[in-house]
């Protein structure tokens, strides 16, 4: 285990060294622990570093930040690129627009996955536009937070969800400004890829729709979730798709709260059977090879 410490009693004082110090293309396990506190860095995670266990002393103890602005890729104050990565009990925070501020917005992202398999476990990830880029890979996120207002849970990952708080705070985005929550990336009819969010409960403040697609063939699902009293009617919105609505699968089966209400949404809003639902929303749309198994139990 290798003991992250930014008053520099463990092996390092900054995150990133650690994670350096991890040998190229390795194929066990490492463990990186990280001591409560606020560490000011970027950190990333290269494709050659797998097998990375990153855990901090819980999301509301250990926290990452950084304030990057200038492009969505260049941005993250998190990144991760390898496979097999699991992080837990930690909070990452781009500090650009959260808390919101004099800045302009912009899309200012906490946190970019691009590897494969990969779970987070008690993670927060808190921003205001484009907080979380799920970008590509099988993820799973368990008890997790993720806060921000505009398209702040966005990309072309194939992601389950579970008992995790989705905060929009689309009062941040000043008067009339209304949020979108999802803007998933689905190009084609036959990409696995989906968000999935099974057991969550919604809350915020402001006004926010659910989604909206950022390609053509978007996919997301709420199922089992609470949703407040902050979604727009409609739910959703066909963004740069409008008369493609039929390749669109946006879905909520079996949700309650006051936002949970499907009688006035998008007459395109996608009427799914129990049994493509069942397919989505178990670990199985995510892993049918036993892969999380194995990164749960560490």
């Amino acid at each position: 285990t290798i003991i992250v410490d930014r008053l520099g009693n463990g092996h390092f004082s900054t995150i990133q060294s650690a994670i350096d110090s991890v040998a190229s293309y390795n194929k066990n396990w490492v463990y990186i622990y990280v001591m409560a506190g606020t560490y000011r860095e970027k950190v990333k995670i290269t494709s050659d570093k797998p097998f990375i266990v990153l855990k901090g002393e819980g999301q509301k103890n250990t926290f990452v930040e950084w304030h990057d602005h200038d492009s969505s890729a260049e941005s993250p104050t998190f990144t991760t690129m390898a496979d097999n990565v699991v992080v837990k009990s930690i909070s990452f925070r781009n500090t650009y627009n959260n808390n919101r501020n004099a800045n302009s917005m912009e899309a200012a992202v906490a946190a970019m996955i691009f590897g494969d398999r990969s779970y987070f476990y008690d993670v927060g990830f808190f921003g205001l536009q484009d907080t979380l880029w799920d970008g590509q890979g099988r993820h799973y996120f368990k008890s997790c937070t993720i806060q921000g207002a505009m398209d702040f849970i966005f990309g072309t990952g194939q992601s389950l969800y579970e008992d995790c708080t989705i905060s929009a705070i689309g009062a941040n985005l000043g008067p009339g400004i209304i949020g979108f929550i999802t803007a998933q990336g689905r190009t084609n009819p036959n990409d696995a890829n989906g968000f999935v969010f099974k057991h969550c409960n919604i809350v915020g403040n402001g006004t926010t729709y659910l989604g909206r697609p950022w390609r053509g063939y978007a996919r997301v699902l709420f199922y089992d979730t609470k949703i407040s009293n902050i979604i727009q009617p409609l739910g959703w919105q066909p963004w740069d798709f409008a008369g493609h609505e039929d390749h669109i699968t946006f879905a909520e089966y079996g949700n309650s709260g006051p936002g949970s209400d499907t009688s006035k949404r998008v007459s395109w809003l996608k009427k799914l059977d129990s049994s493509t639902v069942s397919k989505l929303a178990t670990t199985s749309f995510i892993d049918t090879e036993g892969w999380l198994n194995t990164l749960t139990q560490l």
